[in-house]
């Protein structure tokens, strides 16, 4: 234990390890408008036994598209979005592991016509809690301290798979008699495996999971709602100029998702596309930031054109 805390000292005492790390932490914004994320260097190699944490804002505006039977139409949304996000690495089976946690605290806006008529809603609160396990099985292993720094050093290239397992769990503000909500009343799994590949100053990675729901048997107004799995695959380039310093971009894709309410199929697919640029830079030794922009369009008749304006702080200890 006595040298699991020095070696922990180590990094923070390096310069180019510590924002290194820092960079490594990505802030996670969720809303539900988004039926799929994306998130560079989620799989990235951290020292053990140290905490990292992050804050941020997004906003968020964008077009949806309702189901026809319910007479809504020419809605739009506006969100803003506060998130909280920890995590903390350890080894796990001589691996190297971390454990993910968000909260974020929202305020929306919808505006559209119902019947015909401008109809206004708005929700604040908080939105479903995400926790989230991974392990890199290949590559990144459990280092701290001198032997972390060395060893990210002495690197050329590496490759990285992990295997990580993400639940949304039904936390979020919710009111079963509406129909827009912050929070979702299920569960959510997402099993995910990563794989990167980095080499100089040049870093790709591949990310795919499903989303497995549970059942809501209090939707809108009584209703049952089933939903099929969601099938996402995404990818992410970046470039670091120096340590702290880079940037990058990717696109994901998801499809599936459809629902069933009260027995009924809705054929009504979650396919879509999300892309984004990101950008981070060293603000001190401790501390990294980030500016992202995400985009989302929805590839079916139902669905979300949205885009997001995000920026973070992160810091480790």
């Amino acid at each position: 234990m006595a040298w699991s805390s020095l070696a922990a000292r180590h990094v923070s005492d390096s310069p180019r390890w510590r924002l290194v790390a820092v960079c490594l932490t990505i802030a996670c914004f969720t809303h539900p408008c988004w039926s799929q994320d994306l998130q560079p260097r989620r799989w990235g190699h951290l020292p053990i036994n140290t905490n990292f944490a992050g804050v941020g804002y997004a906003y968020t505006s964008g077009d949806v598209a309702f189901d026809p039977v319910l007479l809504v139409d020419d809605v739009t949304v506006e969100m803003h979005t506060l998130p909280l996000k920890y995590i903390r690495s350890f080894e796990l089976a001589g691996k190297s592991a971390r454990i993910d946690w968000v909260q974020a605290y929202q305020d929306a806006e919808w505006k559209g016509l119902l019947q015909g008529a401008p109809a206004r809603v708005t929700r604040s609160g908080l939105s479903d809690m995400l926790l989230r396990f991974a392990v890199n099985v290949v590559g990144a292993p459990a280092l701290s301290g001198a032997e972390y720094a060395e060893y990210r050093a002495n690197l050329e290239s590496e490759t990285i798979v992990g295997l990580g397992l993400e639940v949304q769990l039904p936390t979020g503000e919710y009111y079963h008699d509406k129909l827009l909500n912050l929070g979702s009343n299920r569960f959510t799994f997402r099993p995910q495996v990563g794989l990167v590949h980095r080499r100089g100053k040049w870093s790709g990675e591949l990310h795919t999971s499903s989303w497995i729901y549970t059942d809501n048997d209090d939707f809108f107004n009584g209703k049952y709602l089933e939903q099929d799995p969601l099938y996402t695959i995404q990818g992410f380039v970046d470039y670091t100029f120096r340590p702290g310093l880079w940037t990058g971009g990717g696109i994901a894709y998801g499809e599936g998702g459809e629902s069933t309410i009260n027995g009924v199929a809705k054929k009504d697919p979650r396919d879509g596309v999300l892309w984004g640029f990101t950008f981070g830079y060293p603000i001190g030794k401790r501390i990294g930031g980030q500016f992202t922009y995400l985009a989302q369009r929805t590839l079916t008749d139902i669905g979300v054109d949205a885009d997001s304006l995000i920026a973070a702080l992160s810091w480790n200890w």
